[in-house]
């Protein structure tokens, strides 16, 4: 079933059809999503770049079976989708997964109809609603906090090779040992990050990493990826078949979605095995292999974002961002610091076009006239004394 041609709001915000895409976690349904798809998933506290992955989609409503906010600290997904204008009603319970993807759900309210049947019924969240539960979950940043600590060396003992080392990182065939690197991590604001980068990705050609859905983000700023890393069974086939490096994120679960997909485009890979985030997977890439620059676009390093992030991604991403220090930029940061050069071609049109413009102004002029008079007179004597030279030889 079509989404975009189904999909329709009746009367209120409160209300609307449309085909269900049913998935229990937000980032394995984003891929699939059209405009005006009704997405049906189970994902307890709904972080923002699961969020904005399911708004690049423009979907006419969210359902969620858990809670988007439970209250144990402040996630931002919540506050992203209503934002936008999207329908988001929660803690709808497991029977709302029970649709089959693309049937027909009509939302009323916080009610949620196969038909003429009532599966399920939730809370519709409001700009009101969604502030009150941040400020709530607040009061749980604490422990969050306090949780980092464990956590922290939890990661680092697991992932001490890798950090220290580059242990398990695979080499690319792509240069990248003193080049400027760019991860381009999909999200709501990356493709003004890229059009505002642009000037420097012409004139230093970095290396371009797209991190999943970061790929085809950088094909529709018109950028072709160098690298697609990630889980890679949400990435069009475009992306995985432009002539990319691709690189297999393989978590400690052993889990890779992908691997069937590129086996079945007949696709060479390489696998990376670590329980970093694939984003800041990419970034210990690019700098164990030798950037001279790494610039992170669509990433955001916020205390609010590392929470939102969940605890164990926080600890990864921040120990990752100390390792990578001394190489690393945010893409924003770089927008507004950077001058693009100006080439020797470019001064001497520059110059051509003041003299054009002088010699104009100058024709125009009764004293510019006489000039050129002058000039004319005096270039006929140069000739003249030039051809008596040659003829008495």
């Amino acid at each position: 079933m079509s989404g975009g041609s189904h999909a329709r709001r009746d009367g209120t915000t409160a209300r609307v059809v449309g085909p269900a895409r049913v998935a229990a976690e937000a980032a394995t349904v984003a891929g699939r999503l059209r405009a005006g798809d009704v997405v049906v998933i189970d994902h307890l506290d709904l972080d923002r770049s699961s969020a904005e992955a399911l708004l690049a989609a423009r979907p006419a409503a969210v359902l969620n079976a858990a809670r988007s906010s439970s209250g144990r600290y402040p996630n931002l997904g919540p506050q992203v989708l209503v934002a936008a204008g999207v329908l988001l009603v929660d803690d709808l319970g497991p029977d709302v997964l029970s649709v089959p993807d693309g049937h027909t759900l009509r939302v009323a309210g916080g009610a949620v109809y196969d038909g003429e049947t009532l599966l399920a019924e939730g809370d519709v969240q409001t700009p009101e609603s969604v502030a009150e539960a941040m400020a709530g979950a607040r009061a749980g940043l604490a422990t969050q906090l306090q949780a980092f600590a464990a956590n922290g060396m939890e990661f680092l003992r697991d992932e001490q090779g890798l950090l220290l080392e580059g242990e398990g990182v695979p080499r690319l065939s792509t240069p990248v040992a003193g080049r400027p690197v760019l991860v381009v991590v999909a999200g709501a604001g990356t493709a003004q990050e890229l059009a505002a980068l642009r000037p420097f990705v012409r004139e230093h050609r970095p290396v371009l990493i797209g991190v999943d859905g970061g790929a085809d983000q950088l094909l529709a700023a018109g950028l072709r990826p160098d690298v697609v890393l990630g889980t890679l069974d949400q990435v069009s086939d475009r992306a995985l078949t432009g002539g990319a490096e691709l690189v297999v994120r393989v978590p400690p679960s052993g889990e890779t979605p992908g691997i069937p997909r590129l086996q079945r485009l007949d696709r060479a890979y390489v696998t990376y095995r670590t329980g970093a985030t694939a984003a800041d997977a990419a970034l210990l890439l690019a700098d164990t292999q030798g950037a001279e620059l790494v610039v992170g676009v669509g990433t955001r390093v916020g205390l609010l974002d590392l929470v939102d992030a969940g605890r164990d991604a926080m600890a990864g991403t921040v120990l990752t961002r100390l390792r990578v220090a001394a190489t690393l930029v945010d893409a924003g940061a770089l927008a507004r610091l950077y001058r693009h050069r100006i080439s020797t071609w470019q001064v001497l049109l520059l110059v051509v076009a003041a003299l054009v413009a002088l010699g104009v102004a100058l024709a125009v002029t009764p004293a510019g006239q006489d000039l050129y008079a002058a000039l004319g007179a005096r270039l006929a004597d140069v000739a003249g004394w030039v051809r008596g030279l040659v003829e008495s030889s």
